[in-house]
């Protein structure tokens, strides 16, 4: 059966439907209204072999921030109702990702108590119509909610769309990692007994 995982959230700011299944093809249809997030978000599913969903109407006006965070809000529930009890998931994963002269080390802990530790300086404001520093206020949305320790490490730097970009992948890599099925976990990976 796939993992497949839900979020409606509508404010006086946006509305915003996300759904995905971690046991997708890398399939993604999204449309946030920000070309560059879009082409990140497609980039995440694509490279996480994740079906993804992605429908955002936000308030551009103002400007991208709440657009952004409250997509990784709504993808960080959606991505918790997916992954369920956690049972027999790998819980951990890592990668380290070249884009052409960036290298992005991402680690991962769906450990069920959420940090992020970001160590990246980007040297432009923007990207398109997308803030550079909304890169760590998406993930820090995503890490809360999901409720997974976040490590991410931009090793050599470079030019601010490839920063970005391979930072969405590696983080892509490192989710399919951790969330990969092992039969020979039988419970959830803790000697706790929880997630």
């Amino acid at each position: 059966m796939s993992r497949l995982g839900e979020c409606k959230r509508n404010t006086s700011e946006t509305q915003i439907e996300v759904s995905i299944n971690l046991d997708g093809k890398g399939e993604a249809k999204v449309d946030t209204g920000i070309g560059f997030f879009d082409h990140m978000l497609i980039s995440f599913a694509k490279h996480g072999l994740f079906d993804l969903e992605v429908n955002v109407q936000g308030d551009l006006e103002v400007d991208c921030h709440h657009t952004i965070e409250d997509t990784g809000i709504a993808l960080g529930v959606a991505l918790r109702k997916a992954l369920g009890d956690k049972k027999s998931i790998t819980r951990y994963g890592n990668m380290i990702l070249p884009m052409d002269e960036s290298l992005c080390l991402c680690a991962i802990d769906l450990s069920g108590r959420p940090y992020l530790r970001f160590d990246v300086e980007f040297t432009t404001d923007r990207v398109g119509y997308f803030d550079t520093e909304m890169v760590k206020e998406f993930f820090h949305a995503i890490c809360y909610t999901t409720g997974m320790n976040l490590h991410i490490d931009m090793l050599k730097d470079g030019n601010n769309h490839h920063m970005i970009e391979a930072i969405f992948k590696a983080f892509a890599r490192a989710l399919d990692q951790a969330t990969v099925i092992d039969p020979r976990i039988k419970d959830v990976l803790s000697t706790k007994g929880t997630l």
